[in-house]
C-alpha cells in the first residue's frame, strides 16, 4: 500500500484480494486478447495476441517488474499471494494458436505456447532491456521476431517431444 493508502480505504473500495490486482491490471480477467472477429490467418491470429500482450507488458512495466522482483521471493508464501501471475498469457497464447489443434497434438499446443510465453512478457523485457542493452521498442521487436520463428520452426518441423529433450541433455 502506498502512504495515501491504507489497507482499510482499500477494502473499501475492493473488498476481496482479487478484485484490487484486477483493478491495478483490468487485463488479467480476459479470456482472449483476440478481438470479437479473429483473423483466420494462424500467424496473425498469434501476432495479434503477441503485439497486445507486448503492448499490455509496457504499458504496466512498472507495476510488473513490482510483481516480478515479489515472485522470486524466495518465501513460498509471499509467492501464493501474487494473484496477478497467474499464467493467463499462455492461455491468450493457446487460444491464438487454436486452429493447430487440428495438426498438432495438445501436448505439443501447449508446449509451443510455453516456448512463446518465454520469449515474451516482462521476463523477456526485463532481459532484452537490462541485460541486453536494448531499447523498449527493440525488445519488443525482437518478442515479436521471437513468436514468429517459434511458429514458423514449429509448422515447419513440428515441436520435439518432452522425451527427446531429456535423451539429448538440453
Amino acid at each position: 500500500m502506498s502512504r495515501w493508502f491504507s489497507r482499510t480505504t482499500a477494502y473499501r473500495y475492493f473488498p476481496n484480494q482479487h478484485l484490487l490486482p484486477i483493478a491495478a491490471h483490468p487485463h488479467v480477467d480476459r479470456a482472449s486478447l483476440l478481438p470479437a472477429s479473429p483473423p483466420a490467418d494462424l500467424e496473425t491470429r498469434l501476432a495479434v495476441v503477441v503485439e497486445e500482450f507486448t503492448r499490455i507488458t509496457l504499458d504496466t512495466e512498472p507495476q510488473l517488474r513490482s510483481t516480478l522482483r515479489l515472485s522470486l521471493d524466495p518465501d513460498p508464501s509471499h509467492r501464493q499471494k501474487l494473484l496477478v501471475r497467474g499464467g493467463r498469457a499462455i492461455g491468450w497464447i493457446e487460444d491464438a494458436l487454436a486452429p493447430l489443434r487440428e495438426t498438432m497434438s495438445e501436448a505439443g499446443l501447449h508446449r509451443l505456447a510455453l516456448a512463446i510465453r518465454s520469449a515474451v512478457g516482462i521476463e523477456a523485457l526485463v532481459w532484452l532491456t537490462d541485460v541486453a542493452g536494448l531499447s523498449r521498442e527493440e525488445a519488443a521487436g525482437v518478442m515479436l521476431w521471437s513468436e514468429r520463428a517459434m511458429l514458423r520452426s514449429a509448422r515447419a518441423d513440428g515441436f520435439p517431444a518432452a522425451s527427446e529433450h531429456a535423451e539429448s541433455g538440453r
